[in-house]
C-alpha cells in the first residue's frame, strides 16, 4: 500500500532544494528518472482507457514511454499493463485522488536528483524535447550566478503552463508536496497549480510537443498530423521499433537509396527484400548503425553494378562478332566435344543481334 503524504522520504533520495549539489564534468548529462501519470477518467473521451488509444500504431503511453526512454528508472503511476518498455506501477491511495497524490505516489519510487514529470497523452513528445527540458537544471553555474531553477515546463500555444510535461528537482518536489500535505492534511483532490505556484519555474514554449489529446477531436488531429507527407516514414519506423522491440537509430536515407538503387536497377520486388537482406546481415555482425551501414554500402554498390552491367554499351563483350572472338568458331578438332566444324554451325559464328535468345 502507498505511504501516506507527508512520510520521510525513501533511503537514497536527494537532499532537498538548496543543498549543495555534487561537481560534475560541464556538458555531461546528469541521470533523472521519469513518472508518468495514467490514470486519469478521461471523462471527455467517455471514460475510455485513454493511455491504450492508438495514434500512428501505437498506444499514447507506449509513445511517451519511447520518449523518456534514457531515463534511468520509469514509474507508471495506473493499473499495470502490458507496455512496449518495461516500467515499474505506482498507484495512489486512494485511486483516482488526482494528479498530486499521483506525483507523490510516483515520486516515491524514484532516488534520481531530477525527474521528467509527463501525462501518457503526449503523441508528438520526443527525447529531444525531453533533453530540452533538463538542460537548464543540468547545466553547470558558476558560484556568483544565478540560481537554477526548481523546474522547467512547456506551455502550449495559448501561454498556458503545461505541469506534465515537465521536468523537475526531485527534491523541490519533495519539499512542496510535503507543505502541501502538512498544510491540507492530504493531498487527495488538490490542483497541480497548489504545487507549480511555490516553484521557481523556467518555461519553454513548444505547441508541437505540449499538444495533448483531452478529446476525440485531438485525437483526430494526432492522427491526422503523423499521416502528413512530412511526418509518415519518421512516424512508421518509430511504430515499427517499437512493436519489434528493436532500439536502433540507422540513417533510413541509406536504406532508402539502396531500396531505390535496387528497384530501378534491378526490379522492384528487390527493394524489400534486398533491404531485409541487409538487415539480416547487420544481425549477423553483431547489430548496431555501422553494422547497417556497411550493409547497405555493400548492397548499394552491387545494385548499381548489376544496373551498369545491364546498359547496352556497357557490355563490351556483348557487341562483339563472333571473328572477333577466336575461340568462338574453333575447329572441331580443338574441341573434342564439338563433333562438327564451324560451318556446320552457322548460329554460332553470328552476331549476338543474330539470336534473339542471347541479349
Amino acid at each position: 500500500m502507498p505511504e501516506s503524504p507527508g512520510t520521510p522520504e525513501p533511503p537514497g533520495a536527494p537532499e532537498p532544494s538548496g543543498s549543495p549539489e555534487p561537481p560534475r564534468t560541464p556538458g555531461a548529462e546528469v541521470p533523472y528518472d521519469a513518472v508518468v501519470l495514467a490514470g486519469g477518467a478521461a471523462r471527455r473521451l467517455g471514460g475510455v482507457d485513454k493511455p491504450g488509444v492508438r495514434v500512428g500504431g501505437r498506444a499514447l503511453l507506449d509513445r511517451v514511454l519511447a520518449a523518456c526512454a534514457d531515463a534511468v528508472h520509469t514509474v507508471v503511476v495506473a493499473e499495470p499493463r502490458a507496455t512496449a518498455r518495461p516500467v515499474e506501477w505506482a498507484r495512489e491511495d486512494p485511486p483516482g485522488g488526482g494528479p498530486l497524490a499521483a506525483l507523490d505516489a510516483g515520486l516515491r519510487h524514484t532516488t534520481a536528483q531530477y525527474v521528467v514529470v509527463l501525462s501518457a497523452d503526449l503523441p508528438f513528445l520526443d527525447e529531444g524535447t525531453v533533453r530540452r527540458l533538463l538542460a537548464p537544471l543540468q547545466e553547470s553555474r558558476a558560484p556568483e550566478g544565478p540560481a537554477k531553477p526548481d523546474g522547467v515546463l512547456l506551455t502550449d500555444p495559448s501561454g498556458r503552463d503545461q505541469p506534465l510535461v515537465a521536468a523537475y528537482r526531485a527534491g523541490a518536489l519533495r519539499r512542496e508536496l510535503a507543505a502541501l500535505a502538512a498544510a491540507h492534511g492530504e493531498l487527495t483532490g488538490l490542483p497541480l497549480r497548489r504545487l507549480t505556484a511555490a516553484l521557481d519555474l523556467t518555461r519553454i514554449s513548444d505547441p508541437v510537443a505540449s499538444f495533448d489529446c483531452d478529446t476525440w477531436d485531438d485525437i483526430a488531429a494526432a492522427r491526422a498530423r503523423i499521416r502528413e507527407h512530412g511526418h509518415v516514414l519518421d512516424e512508421w519506423i518509430s511504430a515499427v521499433k517499437d512493436e519489434l522491440g528493436i532500439d536502433l537509430d540507422v540513417d533510413t536515407g541509406v536504406l532508402l537509396d539502396l531500396a531505390r538503387d535496387a528497384a530501378h536497377g534491378v526490379a522492384r520486388p528487390a527493394a524489400p527484400l534486398t533491404t531485409f537482406l541487409v538487415g539480416y546481415a547487420a544481425a549477423r555482425a553483431g547489430g548496431g548503425p555501422e553494422a547497417v551501414a556497411e550493409a547497405a554500402r555493400k548492397a548499394a554498390a552491387l545494385a548499381l553494378r548489376w544496373a551498369d552491367e545491364d546498359a547496352s554499351d556497357a557490355k563490351p563483350d556483348a557487341g562483339a562478332t563472333a571473328e572477333a572472338r577466336p575461340d568462338t568458331d574453333a575447329a572441331s578438332d580443338a574441341r573434342p566435344d564439338a563433333g562438327a566444324t564451324s560451318e556446320a554451325k552457322p548460329d554460332t559464328t553470328a552476331t549476338p543481334e543474330a539470336k534473339p535468345d542471347a541479349g
